[in-house]
């Protein structure tokens, strides 16, 4: 089946007008849907925690924040723009009691809806609109002029009556100008989550580690293998970024083409690949899912303690002090 991405033409007859938004949670992606739904005309209110830097943020951006309850109340739509891990409780018990029976639940990533901490209800509708950027690069593009690819999806059987208003909420921040394409929530929370295990974080992360240590264990300065495992990086990502795999070793060396080519496979053999499987497949079943709710509900110790430890390794105190001949680094963060 072709996919299929909607552009400007398509939710040209779209719009937000008369439905007020209520946006819970100002962190970098609620801040960016705020500001851009506010400047294409859209009614919008702000709920955060009182006092809090969301709540600020708010403040200075021109919005009157308010709790929970009272922004959402009228709502047609309520983005849910917290950590995943707490839509359930927030829904359950600070929108569900306020909301208008018939409103539409909207998220940037279908964690909570796939795994029910939000579920599908009669009294309300489920959308997700995922622009495929972070916060600042989706308020950047709106401002100039454009936007980014969105995602979007409804639950089966609600296309009809729920994908214009999908359309019409992804064209205020932009995204019908880069395109939108068509998925579904299942889709969109399993590939997500496995490019960030698989890839993304987990697997890069520990591959970065993995060279580090074997170049340091070898006998070579901490110093050299930061530069060739870790620093470098970014110039590989960037070329990858902008011109995809085949552009970029044009662009490298034919010595590191060759070593790409030929040793690339060896490092993400068969072995590697059943690992990324199943994976997948914790993924798919739902026991990540579980896992990480109850790792939260316990206050995430463990991920503190292993995040300690990496922030006291040996990769990150050579790369700090190396960090700090660089202050064109400074200026770009």
């Amino acid at each position: 089946m072709k996919t299929k991405i909607f552009y400007e033409a398509d939710a040209a007859g779209y719009d937000l007008n008369g439905k007020l938004v209520a946006v819970v949670g100002y962190g970098a992606q609620g801040q960016a849907h705020a500001l851009n739904l506010r400047d294409s005309g859209c009614e919008v209110t702000v709920a955060a925690r009182p006092g809090g830097r969301g709540w600020k943020e708010a403040e200075r951006d021109g919005f009157q924040p308010q709790e929970v309850p009272a922004a959402v109340a009228g709502a047609a739509i309520v983005c849910l723009m917290m950590p995943d891990e707490v839509h359930g409780e927030v829904f359950r018990r600070e929108i569900l009691p306020h909301a208008s029976r018939g409103f539409t639940a909207l998220t940037c990533h279908g964690f909570s809806f796939h795994y029910n901490l939000v579920s599908r209800d009669q009294g309300y509708h489920r959308l997700l609109v995922a622009p495929k950027g972070q916060g600042h690069m989706v308020r950047g593009e709106y401002l100039q002029g454009g936007g980014v690819p969105c995602l979007i999806a409804t639950d089966p059987g609600e296309e009809q009556e729920i994908l214009p208003l999908g359309l019409a909420y992804a064209r205020a921040l932009g995204g019908t100008k880069a395109g939108v394409i068509q998925t579904t929530i299942a889709a969109e929370t399993e590939t997500d989550l496995f490019g960030e295990q698989a890839v993304l974080c987990g697997g890069l992360t520990s591959l970065v580690q993995a060279g580090f240590d074997t170049l340091v264990e070898a006998g070579y300065q901490p110093e050299l293998a930061y530069f060739e495992c870790l620093h470098e990086l970014k110039i590989i990502v960037d070329l990858l970024h902008a011109k995809g795999v085949a552009a970029m070793r044009d662009v490298i060396s034919t010595t590191a083409e060759y070593g790409d080519l030929t040793r690339g496979p060896r490092i993400i053999d068969q072995h590697v690949r059943r690992n990324m499987r199943q994976i997948l497949d914790e993924i798919q079943s739902g026991s990540f899912a579980r896992e990480f709710l109850a790792a939260q509900r316990e206050g995430g110790q463990l991920a503190q303690q292993m995040q300690q430890e990496v922030a006291g390794s040996l990769l990150e105190t050579t790369g700090k002090e190396l960090r700090g001949m660089m202050p064109w680094l400074k200026r770009k963060s």
